[in-house]
């Protein structure tokens, strides 16, 4: 199928032919007809399955039906032809016709970036970014061009509303773009004010891993009989992307594997992943002093310095990133081939989000998860969710001292079972290896970074 038989405005089909893009992928394919027709959608596919498109394309479409005339003005030019008449400038709210949910500014601008690409001969459509850790004058002045298109971050989306920047009563598109995600992050709340705040006659697209639990009883409460697209699930396999887990006997081994592993010559950038903000700065620095070219991404940082970091990533200048979960959804870098778990992730939801980093668009990648004993347990959590079994690697020189399992069958998928012996316990003992007691989800003593760093979120990143 090709983009014109889907029915875009011809204007977008140019713009996607000049971008590169050739065929339409199986979300597209579903998703554009359907919202075209100007259908409510529940879609669930997995990340770097094209989805920013699948929602973005059509809605231009119908946007580019809509342009304002040419004579007229922006609340820019109002208030400067009120100035120059003398009178005091009067602030009107801005009125998109269409808003764009994320969980995270990395997500927020990318969705802008791809939206910028596909209206580039729509000359009148405009989209914004509104966000978390931006100066407030800096998004005064573009919420008063009236943008057609907002894409924004739940929390700093509500400070304008309440102070009466934005007026959504004229909104006509909805989307919700890894709803799950927002959930996830406690943005419950702040969803339900914004959604109460527009049309009822609007078009709602919501975008999830998974449309089970409380993303689907929201969806049903914000949709109008929605037709439901599920191309991929979260816990689909990323069948281009090679899984491997490497016990580690203690942070010493873990650090020494990790810099054995990040000289592989296959390797052009890598993403690590770790649980705390303060570890991901800390790998970061010590990562450098070894001479790597390293940077850090999290929740503490200024926008400017995450937007800085992920264009120096971007261009190649930094071959490294270390980041907490902030970074999991909303980084599209081709040339990542390899991602590293130095924490495991507290939900394997998470793990699905965090692999998706390489192997996008059909490229191979390389998955890598450095697991100390005691987390044997959120390794079969993993399992389980992916339905894959995730082979466990050792490295001449950096093998653990410990045993964690025994062998695992693939006839076994998922791995051990209850009451398989690890360590060689004897039946009815514990069988994690000590010294020590298992730890509590999420890596080692005194981190939870579902906690931790979705506070940060709340209080930094998305406010």
């Amino acid at each position: 199928m090709t983009f014109e038989a889907l029915g875009l405005n011809t204007s977008i089909i140019k713009a996607l032919t000049d971008a590169g893009y050739t065929k339409p992928t199986p979300v597209q394919e579903q998703a554009v007809p359907a919202a075209i027709a100007g259908k409510d959608l529940l879609v669930s596919s997995q990340t770097g399955s094209g989805k920013t498109a699948a929602f973005m394309l059509p809605s231009l479409h119908r946007l580019s039906a809509l342009e304002p005339a040419a004579g007229g003005k922006t609340h820019n030019q109002e208030m400067q032809a009120a100035r120059a008449r003398g009178e005091r400038p009067r602030f009107k709210p801005a009125q998109p016709k269409m808003l764009v949910l994320t969980p995270t500014r990395e997500l927020a601008l990318q969705v802008t970036t791809n939206t910028d690409k596909y209206s580039v001969n729509l000359r009148r459509l405009k989209a914004v970014s509104i966000l978390g850790g931006m100066p407030y004058p800096k998004q005064m002045q573009l919420l008063a061009k009236n943008p057609e298109i907002l894409v924004a971050t739940p929390g700093r989306l509500i400070d304008h509303m309440e102070s009466g920047k934005i007026d959504f009563s004229q909104l006509e598109i909805l989307v919700l773009d890894e709803a799950d995600r927002m959930l996830d992050m406690g943005f419950i709340d702040d969803i339900e004010k914004i959604v109460a705040a527009t049309p009822a006659s609007r078009q709602t697209m919501l975008f999830s891993a998974t449309l089970d639990g409380v993303v689907g009883n929201m969806a049903r409460r914000i949709t109008k009989d929605p037709q439901i697209i599920q191309i991929m699930t979260a816990a689909n396999k990323h069948e281009n992307i090679t899984q491997r887990v490497h016990f580690v006997d203690d942070l010493s081994h873990k650090n020494r594997l990790l810099d054995h592993l990040l000289r592989d010559e296959a390797l052009d950038q890598a993403v690590v992943f770790t649980a705390t903000k303060r570890d991901a700065d800390t790998i970061a620095d010590r990562l450098n002093i070894a001479g790597f070219s390293a940077a850090a991404l999290h929740g503490d940082m200024h926008q400017g310095a995450r937007n800085r970091t992920l264009e120096s990533l971007r261009r190649g200048h930094v071959k490294i990133l270390i980041a907490t979960d902030v970074a999991a959804r909303g980084i599209d870098v081709p040339n990542i081939t390899h991602v590293f778990n130095y924490d495991l992730p507290k939900f394997p939801e998470d793990y699905v989000h965090r692999i998706g980093r390489t192997g996008r668009a059909g490229r191979n990648g390389l998955a890598i998860s450095l697991v100390n004993h005691a987390e044997g347990m959120n390794v079969k959590r993993i399992e389980r969710f992916t339905k894959q079994l995730i082979p466990v690697n050792v490295i001449e020189g950096y093998e653990p001292k410990k045993t964690s399992f025994p062998p695992r069958s693939s006839s076994r998928p998922g791995g051990w079972k209850p009451g398989d012996n690890r360590n060689g316990a004897k039946p009815g003992q514990r069988s994690f290896s000590k010294p020590g007691a298992p730890r509590k989800e999420g890596g080692y003593k005194g981190s939870n970074p579902r906690s931790s760093e979705g506070a940060a979120r709340r209080s930094y990143g998305d406010r």
